[in-house]
């Protein structure tokens, strides 16, 4: 597979290079069962990560696979930078280029900035979370645990993406991904949290009850954004809560029909779902997280700085 420069959005990539990134992830993950995890791919090679905004899963998964891969990892910390004084992110850009950084993994609070930076840059630039717009490395590592849970072809297998829809960029870029995949979507959520201008094909539900009828495979948890809701969504995460979070009552019929729960991190207990969801058997949360670092090192073998052509 010819390598790209960037990884900006799932939109961009092509039905091969997708193929390619999952297929070659399954190697990388079969690195972790050996004594030393790590191979020489990246030798030589400095991956920055640049990120705006507070990460846990993504911003270690990334280091954890930079790492594993032999590169050099540089976490450029932007609370103690010259971002605080003003520098605006071309400055920052400019002043690692001339360090001579091979890749950027960047998250930023506003769509776009992976882009910008990409046009401004030689490195390989990686988007890790930008606005409401896209998250591909998420949605390539979910991709990759429905295909570990059903198998390569996932035609018409069911996704229900459950919660704050119209804030997470998980939601659009691993919903789109799904799609393109073969399986059937639906949203379910507060109508105030329900996108727009959501794809016609993806089913929308009100209630537990419908979305059952349904008859989904999956359902993936979204974390309500609060920090991004600048107006009440709803009337309190409490009165959330008891409609559509995933209770102790409502996953009984989850367990009885041998449904799969994924949630993408961090996840507020006693919001979009309880303390016993967490130790579900057909929880694939924790296996979203492993997975993670090997698609994510399957990104990084691909992908070729300009700087190296």
């Amino acid at each position: 597979m010819t390598p790209r420069k960037d990884l900006l959005d799932i939109q961009s990539l092509t039905d091969e290079e997708i193929e390619f990134v999952l297929s070659n992830a399954v190697p990388f993950k079969n690195l972790f069962k050996r004594s030393v995890k790590k191979v020489p791919t990246l030798r030589g090679r400095t991956v920055l990560t640049l990120f705006y905004e507070p990460s846990t899963r993504t911003l270690s998964s990334f280091e954890v696979a930079a790492s594993r891969l032999s590169a050099d990892v540089i976490n450029f910390s932007v609370s103690t930078s010259s971002v605080v004084k003003g520098e605006s992110v071309l400055d920052t850009i400019s002043t690692l280029e001339a360090m001579r950084t091979d890749y950027v993994v960047v998250r930023h609070s506003t769509s776009g900035i992976p882009n910008l930076i990409a046009k401004n840059t030689t490195a390989s630039v990686i988007n890790a979370g930008d606005g409401f717009h896209a998250h591909p490395t998420q949605a390539l590592l979910d991709a990759f645990t429905l295909r570990e849970v059903f198998g390569d072809n996932l035609s018409n297998k069911r996704i229900a993406f459950v919660g704050d829809i119209q804030h997470s960029r998980v939601a659009r870029s691993t919903n789109l991904l799904c799609r393109r995949l073969g399986m059937k979507t639906a949203m379910l959520a507060p109508s105030s949290l329900i996108p727009r201008n959501h794809p016609p094909e993806v089913d929308i539900f009100n209630d537990w009850t419908s979305l059952h009828a349904w008859n989904p495979d999956v359902i993936y948890l979204l974390r309500v954004q609060s920090e991004r809701q600048n107006v009440p969504f709803f009337p309190s995460l409490g009165e959330y809560h008891k409609i559509y979070g995933l209770t102790d009552e409502r996953l009984k019929p989850i367990r009885d029909r041998g449904l799969y729960v994924m949630h993408p991190g961090p996840v507020n207990r006693g919001v979009e779902l309880t303390d016993n969801v967490m130790s579900y058997e057909r929880s694939l949360i924790n296996q979203q997280v492993e997975n993670g670092i090997a698609v994510r090192m399957s990104v990084l073998h691909w992908l070729r700085p300009g700087s190296l052509e």
